[in-house]
């Protein structure tokens, strides 16, 4: 008997794709296949055979032992009858003492109303079946794909696993706090649950309760990177990026595929991009995986661009730095950044109302509308800056093409995706097309849109890459 891991592993060998991969692909066609014939419809695969759906009467059935009879309930049965082509390729293998009859149905299943997994005793056309309920922790096969996406951005690190059909995404404020030490304090935040460090007389609260700490106290959180890279003025800033990863990517021992965002080249900084990549790649070796650097840009290409053959310009406006990739059948043509994104608006919009940046972007986050008139100084700055830094894109975007050699030929117009927390505001999208549209661009571009989740495209393309490297 063949079991579902053997045949796994069978596909898999002859395919040359990884079992993971048929094993979701396997898992999603007998899902489907399930609420097919629960629905009740037939189900018929050319060459080997079809299910149908039957319902059977009200029965009365006597006992060997006794005079009494017992009622059997209407059930339905799904029957499989096999195409005159397996039946005749099993009938005619040597090894087989198996009869497979055309004329009826070989084997039943009973559904009920629970997921059930069906042994079958086969006697004759017809079989007996005893029901267990299915357990997926038991069962390899279902177990989480061993690749993971990580995006780790000035602003967020997201984590992305899962599977194909249900990417999961966690994400982590890339900050961090200092408050001074007292036992008192360190007890409240153990019963609260906050993730913190001790450094000498200070407490180092990290993670997503960064902001609300700072955001109370009116104070500026602290950033363990700066425009896209490890912060150098930050002491304590490799060991904080290190905690809160671990609070994401636990260790592992069987060398799972990781794939890790870094931004384009800054100019000039290609040495503290080297530092930076070799840092990260290193810790989450460290940690047992198998880690390989993806470009941001290029990964919101993998994220967003399958209908389009993985071809066109994918943009992430994060914290740090605006990434930007061109990309030709998911192979990049060229990828840059540029440092005004999200910080130099947040600090810019600080500098000329008063206020802290930390502030500045918690009133981004969460009330910003682009498509509408400022209604207050905040909001006035923000739409200013926030058109400087989309003319400065679109602009060094415009001169990259023009300075390219060797464009791959396009026999038809490319998409721009945009992504990132610093595109989610409202009206973005429409600010981006209006200055993109008054600049004379060298390629055809067929739309400019908005990734399906912002915030999470650099972690979702970096899992796929992942996938494709597994």
């Amino acid at each position: 008997m063949m079991t579902k891991k053997e045949l796994i592993q069978q596909v898999a060998s002859k395919t040359g794709f990884n079992q993971t991969l048929v094993s979701q692909a396997l898992e999603s066609m007998l899902k489907a296949c399930k609420e097919a014939l629960v629905a009740g419809e037939s189900i018929t695969l050319h060459d080997f055979g079809s299910f149908s759906v039957s319902k059977t009467l009200l029965k009365q059935r006597s006992s060997i032992n006794s005079s009494e009879s017992k009622k059997v309930l209407p059930r339905s049965l799904v029957r499989f009858r096999p195409s005159k082509k397996l039946a005749k390729i099993v009938s005619t293998s040597k090894p087989a003492e198996v009869i497979v009859s055309t004329s009826k149905p070989t084997e039943v299943i009973v559904f009920t109303s629970k997921p059930t997994e069906v042994i079958v005793n086969q006697t004759n056309n017809g079989g007996e079946m005893s029901e267990q309920p299915t357990n997926d922790s038991q069962n390899p096969t279902t177990a989480e794909p061993d690749f993971f996406g990580l995006d780790v951005g000035t602003s967020r690190i997201v984590l992305a696993n899962g599977t194909f059909n249900n990417v999961k995404t966690h994400t982590q404020l890339n900050a961090f706090v200092t408050v001074p030490y007292s036992k008192f304090t360190e007890n409240i935040l153990r019963q609260n649950k906050i993730t913190y460090q001790m450094n000498g007389k200070e407490i180092l609260i990290f993670g997503n309760e960064s902001e609300k700490f700072a955001n109370s106290f009116n104070v500026e959180a602290r950033r363990p990177m700066c425009n896209g890279l490890l912060n150098p003025s930050e002491v304590n800033g490799w060991q904080i990026i290190q905690s809160i990863i671990e609070i994401l990517v636990k260790k592992t021992k069987k060398s799972d595929v990781l794939c890790f965002s870094v931004p384009g080249a800054p100019r000039g900084g290609e040495a503290n991009l080297v530092y930076h990549e070799g840092m990260l790649k290193n810790f989450l070796e460290s940690l047992g995986y198998k880690a390989k650097s993806v470009n941001e840009g290029l990964s919101v290409v993998f994220a967003e661009m399958e209908k389009d053959n993985f071809t066109g310009i994918g943009i992430s406006c994060g914290g740090g730095m605006c990434n930007v990739c061109f990309a030709f059948m998911s192979v990049p043509v060229f990828s840059f950044s540029i440092s005004k994104a999200g910080d130099y608006i947040d600090k810019s919009v600080a500098a000329v109302t008063s206020e802290v940046p930390t502030r500045i972007r918690v009133i981004k986050e969460d009330s910003l509308d682009l498509s509408r008139a400022p209604k207050d100084k905040y909001e006035s700055a923000m739409h200013i800056y926030y058109e400087e830094m989309i003319l400065t894109l679109v602009e060094t975007l415009r001169t990259e093409i023009s300075e390219t050699r060797n464009l791959p030929r396009l026999d038809r117009s490319i998409p721009i995706v945009l992504s990132g927390g610093t595109a989610r505001p409202k009206g973005f999208l429409e600010k981006f097309e209006k200055v993109f549209k008054q600049t004379d661009f060298p390629i055809k571009v067929s739309e400019v849109r908005l990734a399906t989740d912002p915030l999470t495209a650099t972690a979702r393309g970096c899992y796929i890459a992942a996938a494709y490297e597994s």
